[in-house]
């Protein structure tokens, strides 16, 4: 599955989704990332509150990765690859 986020909200019902094509439950979820079942569904529901870290690790465990690129997915049309924050 390949899905193009551009706001947090919008990361809930893919993490939900993601859980569901592996097959997992909130509790088996939980249980290899070593939290709550609780914490799981505050994850799917309030997304925001997720660090990056924990993102990571959610993903890793869903076998899932993260690619971030710029919006129409060629770097030399938006010139430097590295924005200038």
């Amino acid at each position: 599955m390949k899905q193009i986020l551009s706001l947090s909200k919008q990361l809930g019902p893919l993490l939900q989704s993601a859980r569901k094509a592996t097959g997992l439950s909130q509790a088996e979820l939980a249980q290899r990332l070593g939290i709550s079942q609780s914490r799981i569904s505050a994850m799917e529901l309030a997304p925001g509150s997720i660090n990056v870290e924990q993102l990571l690790a959610l993903l890793a465990a869903l076998n899932y990765e993260l690619l971030v690129q710029p919006k129409n997915g060629d770097a030399e049309a938006h010139g430097a690859a590295t924005p200038d924050w």
